[in-house]
This record gives structure tokens, C-alpha cells and sequence, in this order.
């Protein structure tokens, strides 16, 4: 009888340490891997195109938010960066930080 309760006690520990663990902050393991998913998509845009210096600016998605920051050298480059990130699947809105360097 001891040992079913011992038993019983470590299932329920063991089953609220996994619900605990299914959580990323406020987030499901689920919308985190999402959201390092748009982040990686995105940044591998950055890198194939020509206009983005990928290295210098900064992608952060939460929730299928995207944040952009990070310094631009042209204005053209800022508004390639939102339109790729825009246009990126999963992606629900874009926030751009961008800011043009200085010359």
C-alpha cells in the first residue's frame, strides 16, 4: 500500500514537472519552435539577398511577431528587410527597429 502511494505520488510529480516544462516563459514548446522557425526562414532570406547585410540586424519573433533591429546602410535595405520578413510564412506582424547607420 506505501509503495502504490509512493508510486502514485512521483507520477503526479513527474506529470506536473512535464506540464511545467511544456512551457517556454508564456509560451508553448510548440509556438517557441514556431517562432525559431519564422526567425531562421527569415534570416536565410537575409543572407540569399543582395540588398540585406543579414550580420547586422537582428531578428527576434514572438508569437509570429517579428522584431527588426540592427543598423541598415540605406534606406532601400531597411524596407527590403520589413517586405522579406513581411512575406515570410507564419509571420503575423512586423516591427521594424531598424535604424540607418552612421556614415
Amino acid at each position: 500500500m506505501k509503495s502504490n502511494l509512493n508510486l502514485l505520488a512521483a507520477v503526479i510529480l513527474g506529470t506536473a514537472l512535464a506540464a511545467g516544462c511544456a512551457n517556454v516563459g508564456d509560451k508553448s514548446v510548440g509556438s517557441h519552435i514556431d517562432d525559431s522557425t519564422i526567425a531562421t526562414k527569415i534570416k536565410s532570406k537575409f543572407v540569399a539577398d543582395k540588398t540585406v547585410e543579414a550580420s547586422d540586424i537582428k531578428v527576434t519573433v514572438f508569437e509570429g511577431t517579428v522584431q527588426l533591429s540592427g543598423f541598415a546602410k540605406s534606406n532601400d535595405e531597411v524596407r527590403r528587410a520589413e517586405q522579406i520578413a513581411r512575406d515570410t510564412s507564419g509571420v503575423k506582424s512586423v516591427k521594424n527597429d531598424i535604424r540607418l547607420a552612421q556614415k
